[in-house]
């Protein structure tokens, strides 16, 4: 069953229309959400399904297979010690970062109050956050990594990135532009639109540290 499902042709709209025929390739469910996931970089199989609760295991290889056919996402082997494969997204797979940013921004309003039976991962919020330090790094601050620490946990920006990863899990691997601690809360409103980052930062909603040209921005803005 597993062989036939790879060798079946993918399903498509059949419609000549541009929206269609991106939906022919990450229209299917779960597909986009791994796209979030690996634009933080290469990730192996066992990270994704851990950070993708809810995804089956055959599904979750399904969609990879998909996307390494439809060139959004490639595998390779990791060198020794590492000797693991992971999958990284290609060009054509990170140009669907504007897509996600845009699918945030108008989901956005929908988030509300967190429910019970909401997941939760403290780099989900580092896509929103991002559009709004792009905002500040545009402006005045320039690029530069940006390290953020919530309740959920730590994780980490690449502000003004053009290539590479856009954000990672857990603590900057070099020492960051800016260190940013806030509560999940502000982080949230932030994602919503409720707030700017400058607007938390003067309201004493989010401490920032770090002496780069993003924390000084911020903290002088």
């Amino acid at each position: 069953m597993s062989r036939l499902r790879r060798m079946s042709p993918r399903r498509s709209y059949d419609q000549y229309c541009s929206v269609a025929r991106a939906l022919d390739a990450v229209g299917d469910r779960w597909t986009l959400l791994i796209v979030r996931e690996l634009l933080a970089g290469p990730r192996r199989y066992t990270d994704l399904h851990a950070d993708l609760p809810g995804v089956s295991t055959d599904v979750l290889a399904s969609r990879l297979k998909d996307m390494e056919r439809d060139g959004l996402a490639s595998r390779r082997r990791l060198p020794p010690p590492g000797a693991a494969s992971v999958y990284e997204l290609t060009g054509q797979g990170r140009r669907l970062l504007p897509v996600l940013q845009a699918l945030g921004e108008w989901g956005a309003p929908e988030l509300g109050e967190r429910r019970a039976t909401d997941a939760v991962r403290a780099h989900w919020f580092a896509l929103p956050l991002l559009r709004g330090l792009d905002a500040v790094g545009g402006g005045v601050g320039g690029a530069g990594i940006v390290e953020v620490r919530l309740e959920e946990g730590e994780f980490h920006l690449y502000v003004g990135a053009e290539d590479g990863p856009v954000y990672g899990a857990g603590p900057a691997p070099e020492e960051p532009d800016a260190r940013l601690s806030m509560d999940t809360g502000t982080c949230a409103a932030i994602g919503r639109g409720d707030v700017g980052v400058l607007d938390a930062v003067r309201d004493g909603r989010i401490e920032v540290t770090g002496e780069g040209t993003l924390a000084k921005a911020l903290r002088e803005a």
